[in-house]
C-alpha cells in the first residue's frame, strides 16, 4: 500500500512538471511571436516609406512600384543567369 501512494504521487509531481514546462513553453512561444510581429511590421512599415520616398514614380503607389521593382529583379536574374550560361557554353 505503501508503495501505491509513493507512484501516485510520483504521478502527480511528474503531471505538474510536465505542466509547468508546457506553461513555459507556451509563454515562451507566444512571447516569440508578439516579437516576431512587431519586427515584420515595423520592416513592413520602413519598406513602404522608402518605397514610397525613393522608388515611386508619380502617379505609381507603393504596391505597384514592389511590384515593378520586383519585376526588374527577376529581370535581371534572367539575364544573369543567360551571362553566365553563355560564357561556360563559350569555354567548351
Amino acid at each position: 500500500m505503501a508503495k501505491s501512494k509513493l507512484v501516485k504521487a510520483n504521478e502527480k509531481i511528474a503531471d505538474a512538471v510536465v505542466g509547468g514546462y508546457k506553461k513555459i513553453e507556451e509563454g515562451v512561444v507566444g512571447g516569440y511571436q508578439k516579437i516576431e510581429d512587431g519586427v515584420t511590421s515595423a520592416f513592413k512599415k520602413v519598406e513602404d516609406g522608402f518605397v514610397d520616398q525613393f522608388l515611386t514614380h508619380e502617379g505609381e503607389t507603393v504596391e505597384d512600384a514592389k511590384k515593378r521593382l520586383h519585376e526588374e529583379q527577376a529581370q535581371r536574374e534572367t539575364a544573369a543567369r543567360a551571362s553566365v550560361e553563355a560564357s561556360k557554353n563559350a569555354g567548351k
